[in-house]
């Protein structure tokens, strides 16, 4: 087990979506058990999450649960998403839209300058304008 002795968080969900399709279709954790060959004290623990479950036994679950096998994993956490602009909030989407809309390119340089010169400087970088 990673970690220790403690179930992961990943092999608790799959043990969960067990459970519940395995409740789901009216099955006992023994009547699921007797089908996939195993016994009923291992269901428990694979729906605990206390055992970790093989490729092939997962296949084999899924198949008795009548689902995928993807149908029993975690849908993995999704990150904000990047925008080409580097933006996740608002304000900084706003200003790259607005940024991108001024067609002189001295203002841009100008304007690009001094945003960098009050990045830096909140950040604690003294450096001068060039």
């Amino acid at each position: 087990m990673a970690g220790g002795d403690c179930p992961s968080v990943i092999d608790r969900a799959i043990g969960e979506r067990i459970r519940r399709r395995r409740v789901e279709l009216g099955l006992t954790q023994e009547q699921l058990a007797r089908r996939v060959g195993i016994s009923y004290q291992q269901i428990q623990k694979y729906e605990r999450g206390a055992n970790r479950i093989s490729a092939s036994r997962l296949f084999e679950l899924a198949v008795w649960l009548d689902v995928t096998p993807g149908y029993l994993y975690p849908a993995p956490p999704t990150a904000p998403e990047e925008l080409a602009h580097g933006g996740r909030e608002r304000p900084t989407i706003e200003i790259a839209r607005s940024y991108g809309r001024i067609e002189d390119e001295a203002v841009r340089a100008a304007l690009s300058g001094l945003v960098r010169a009050v990045a830096d400087r909140r950040n604690g970088d003294a450096r001068t304008l060039d």
